[in-house]
């Protein structure tokens, strides 16, 4: 099978216009609340329509052609706390998530269209400190374990377990890797064990010591442990992540060429924020990795990122350049969905079927965006792809644009269509992934997010 794998999409959403409303839905239904008790059921759903002028040659599942199919997902539960005085507090959540792909499947061939899923998705407990250790800031202490997703930053390495294959790979690995559907929107994000100590406030110097393991198959159930460190102010977010890698599943690994994750060590440095100045977005972050075994090198991603918010002006129109590297080893790891379109996932159709899925790239990333309206969001995002090693198969270079909204219709739905053109250097047959020829893609989706 190919080294490279299929990127992943979580659930599409602009993180300026409706991020705050899945964080904590406003229409969660109450079911109790007094004093500081309260038990609520909430969730989200997302369904999509999607359709793909060509196919790609990801699993050899694929002929040449087009695919239309529909995904969708939801996640229903009950989240509640108990109150402990001076504001700490007992919480967790007990959820299930239903899934499926319906049609053709994707366009890369990782799902059928054939896959349907009930599963416990969310089950974790935790405490919180409230006010009991005022130094460290409100709740400046917060521990918490069992089934949840867990983000740093803003997604470059680590953003919930949300790579979810179909049953296609079964047919080309002979093991059982479905999770359900769902390849698109991505519809697990739970990493199955998790461990986590929170250590400070939302300001000032704070950290994270972590330790998770995947019952993925498609990432070889990797079990990893470290440490986030963050100082938080008004200039930025200035932090350090530690991944280490402490086991995979043999036999998986060795099936998807994961292997070097058994005693991987990852440092990343980054930065997030406007630096003092009023409409100034900058962002960067560089990775290095020593891989725990010879079946790769040691290698390096990173990436810097500048905007623009023209305020004063009508719709507030913004403009953004990012460039990112990846070495032909680097291991993206739990890379996913965080702050808007093309961030993790670079390119509709390149990061989730005709590649490059953040390594062994080059890219070139320009965004334009504006607000007509306090509840509509439009985009414009232009990505060019190069290899930085020719040696390695497939070629991916390429050019995609992506144009696409995002309209907030009520607190209960945000609505986002998209349409993208991808052009390839070369086609499967020369070397490329995209079946039939090397012509431009025509792809489009329509989205319905519904939380609740």
């Amino acid at each position: 099978m190919k080294k490279n794998r299929p990127g992943r999409t979580a659930a599409i959403v602009s993180a300026g216009l409706v991020a705050a409303a899945l964080a904590s839905p406003a229409s969660a239904i109450e079911l109790y609340n007094q004093d500081s008790d309260e038990l609520h059921f909430d969730g989200l759903a997302i369904f999509g329509f999607f359709d793909s002028q060509r196919n790609y040659d990801l699993l050899g599942t694929k002929e040449p052609g087009g695919s239309s199919w529909r995904e969708g997902f939801a996640n229903y539960g009950f989240t509640g706390a108990k109150g402990l005085g001076e504001g700490a507090a007992l919480y967790g959540r007990i959820s299930l998530l239903s899934s499926g792909t319906w049609g053709d499947g994707d366009a890369g061939g990782i799902t059928s269209g054939k896959e349907r899923r009930t599963a416990v998705e969310d089950a974790y407990l935790g405490w919180r400190s409230g006010n009991l250790f005022p130094a460290l800031g409100e709740d400046g202490i917060d521990f918490s374990f069992g089934r949840q997703r867990i983000v740093f930053g803003d997604g470059f390495l680590i953003n919930g377990d949300a790579l979810n294959f179909g049953d296609a790979l079964d047919r080309v690995a002979g093991t059982d890797f479905n999770r359900g559907g769902g390849y698109w929107v991505a519809a697990r994000k739970a990493y199955d064990k998790t461990a986590v100590l929170r250590l400070g406030g939302a300001e000032g110097l704070r950290a994270d010591l972590y330790w998770l393991e995947s019952d993925n198959k498609v990432q070889a159930k990797t079990e990893v442990a470290g440490i986030n460190v963050e100082h938080v102010s008004d200039l930025g977010t200035f932090a350090g992540l530690y991944i280490h890698g402490l086991d995979v599943d043999g036999e998986l690994a060795e099936i998807l060429g994961l292997t070097h994750r058994d005693g991987q060590k990852t440092l990343s440095l980054r930065y997030q924020g406007n630096a003092g100045v009023e409409n100034l977005f900058l962002s960067a972050e560089f990775a290095r990795q020593r891989q725990g075994d010879a079946t790769a090198d040691d290698a390096s991603g990173w990436y810097v990122e500048g905007g623009w918010t023209f305020a004063d002006l009508p719709w507030s129109p913004s403009a953004s350049y990012r460039y990112s590297r990846f070495d032909r080893d680097f291991d993206p790891l739990f890379f996913g969905f965080n702050r808007g379109y093309g961030t993790w996932f670079q390119g509709e159709v390149a990061a989730n079927f005709a590649g490059p899925f953040n390594n062994n790239t080059r890219v070139h990333y320009v965004k334009l965006g504006a607000t007509p309206l306090e509840n509509l969001e439009l985009g414009v995002n232009l990505f060019n792809f190069r290899r930085v090693s020719s040696a390695v198969d497939p070629n991916t270079d390429a050019r995609e644009i992506d144009v696409f909204a995002l309209w907030a219709v009520h607190d209960n739905l945000i609505v986002s269509p998209l349409i993208g053109y991808y052009k390839p250097k070369v086609s499967a047959d020369q070397g490329g992934t995209q079946l039939g020829s090397n012509k431009s893609n025509r792809y489009m989706h329509l989205l319905f997010i519904m939380p609740f």
